[in-house]
């Protein structure tokens, strides 16, 4: 267990091993749930993508060749993988 310890200004700085272990590097955000008996539930936030980020992320792969739905799936897992999303 990793005891913190809380400012004056009600301020706390998670250490570096905490950090690597949520998976969280500079500049990232944390989500914070607050539970019942005064518990809480910390975790890295998984940032949210638009369908506009998707636009054009298949162009030049296809040779002009029509995919299937489970094509283009398996092409939105890859470029999800790569881009990081689904960690855990």
């Amino acid at each position: 267990m990793t005891t913190l310890t809380v400012t004056a200004r009600g301020q706390v700085t998670f250490r570096k091993e905490v950090l690597q272990h949520l998976g969280i590097k500079p500049g990232e955000k944390i989500e914070l749930d607050l539970l019942p008996d005064g518990r809480a539930e910390l975790k890295a936030s998984q940032p949210k993508g638009s369908f506009r980020d998707l636009h054009g992320f298949l162009k030049g792969k296809t040779n002009g060749q029509v995919l299937t739905i489970e094509e283009i799936n398996e092409a939105i897992a890859e470029a999800g993988a790569a881009a990081g999303a689904g960690k855990e």
